[in-house]
């Protein structure tokens, strides 16, 4: 890829400085809480990286603004500051106790790096050294901190990359956590919105899993399988408002409800990566989206509900299918496997897997696939430790695979949405390409 020597320089150009932990603020003794259903199959997923960046200076007391801000904000959310642990029946659950490490904070220094080439950066390349725990799955949490937060000083400014162990929280938990502890930075003296800790309301079946970590588990997956490139896509609100209003040009021809954003914005990804895979008219293509079941669960749980929540729907046909039918065949599709999962779904999904345990790796999306992760309702941009708001927030590279997504809302703000796109290298290029994907308007 052009540029890669480039970008290997600027990757050694970061040096740790020092690595220590966080505790809550105040003891809150031992506590243990069962990971539930909607929990276990991610334990061999990667650890979820974020990246966000901000420009700043005066940049010791910002970290150490940091370090307080943590503290704080972990008396509320301590199960972030735990362990993965077993229960005698060998059950899995998060673990809390006042002599645990707490939260691993990395220090480390980058002064020729600008907040300006992070900004321009369209792939991950320049992003691994400044987020921890690359290629560590989540089952390592058994020995690890279960959040890693690496607080870099750039030329200009500073960089927070945060590694959250999968397997105890999902994208709304995320950036409730990151908003809660920007509040508390910013000045709040206790967390606006409290996170619901009990796991098991949602369900409270008791699944033993028989898991055991790999002989090597920081692995090297980039290596097998296709050469994967990844690039950032920024869609404007006029070219949003343009793919929207395509899907929509003739409605479902079931009179059922419009498109939204998402599905229409689905369907495009969709439809262009499968032209820019050239796959032959009989293969099959699987569109995946991993849901919030906050509100579609019986009773329906809070947003505060703190955990994994999230189901992967998947919707499949084949490529020529999909390409010689208007929008509206694929946008649909989308909309059916959405609208179809609601509580007796979920419920049946839930018991299906219960009866046969299956730990998904994160590459286990379905064939010639298209999954899509994160969402552009996440106020990412609101993240503001007192500092300003960030000038980006991006994925690092931890599960990453063909047809990877992740949607964010777009810096610029109202209905714009960054598209990242991991592809194999030849498919991206011609996606690239596509002046019909790009839609430069």
């Amino acid at each position: 890829m052009a540029g890669d020597s480039g970008k290997k320089e600027e990757m050694s150009k970061v040096k740790i400085i020092s690595t220590s932990h966080v505790k809550p603020g105040k003891m809150i003794g031992r506590k243990e809480c069962q990971l539930v259903t909607f929990d276990l199959p991610y334990l061999a997923f990667h650890y979820n990286q974020k990246l966000l960046f901000y420009k700043c200076g005066q940049l010791e007391e910002k970290v150490e603004k940091l370090k307080d801000g943590l503290r704080v904000v972990l008396e509320e959310f301590y199960q972030l500051a735990g362990k993965l642990g077993k229960d005698e029946d060998g059950v899995f659950r998060v673990e809390y106790d006042d002599d645990m490490d707490g939260v691993e904070v990395v220090e480390a220094t980058a002064m020729e790096i600008g907040i300006e080439e992070l900004a321009a950066e369209d792939g991950t390349a320049s992003f691994k050294d400044l987020i921890p725990y690359n290629g560590v799955l989540n089952l390592e949490g058994l020995h690890r901190p279960l959040l890693s937060v690496q607080v870099t000083k750039l030329k200009d400014g500073v960089a927070i990359g945060c590694a959250f162990n999968h397997a105890i929280l999902d994208g709304t938990s995320t950036w409730h956590f990151m908003s809660s502890w920007a509040q508390i930075c910013s000045g709040s003296n206790s967390v606006s919105v409290s996170p619901f800790l009990e796991r098991t309301k949602v369900r409270n079946t008791r699944v033993k899993l028989d898991l055991s970590l790999p002989p090597n588990p920081v692995n090297g997956d980039a290596n097998q399988g296709p050469q994967l490139r990844e690039k950032l896509f920024r869609f404007s609100e006029a070219a949003i408002d343009k793919i929207k209003s395509k899907v929509n040009s003739t409605p479902p021809s079931d009179s059922s409800k419009p498109f939204s954003t998402f599905q229409s914005l689905a369907y495009h990804v969709w439809h262009h990566v499968t032209l820019a895979r050239e796959l032959k008219p009989q293969d099959f293509t699987v569109f995946t989206l991993f849901a919030d079941c906050r509100k579609r669960v019986d009773p329906p749980m809070p947003e505060s509900y703190f955990g994994n929540l999230i189901h992967a729907i998947f919707t499949v046909t084949a490529a020529g299918l999909l390409s010689a039918n208007p929008p509206q065949f694929g946008a649909s599709l989308v909309q059916k496997a959405i609208e179809a999962h609601n509580a007796k779904a979920i419920e049946e999904r839930n018991k299906e897997w219960e009866a046969a345990p299956k730990i998904f790796e994160y590459k286990d999306a379905g064939v010639n696939c298209v999954a899509v992760g994160s969402s552009p309702r996440f106020k990412v941009y609101d993240v503001d430790f007192g500092w300003g708001k960030p000038e980006g927030v991006r994925s690092g590279s931890n599960n990453r695979f063909d047809g990877m997504v992740y949607l964010y809302q777009g810096k610029s703000g109202g209905r714009s949405i960054d598209v990242e796109i991991a592809l194999e290298a030849g498919a991206l290029e011609k996606l690239e390409k596509d002046k019909e994907f790009v839609l430069e308007v």
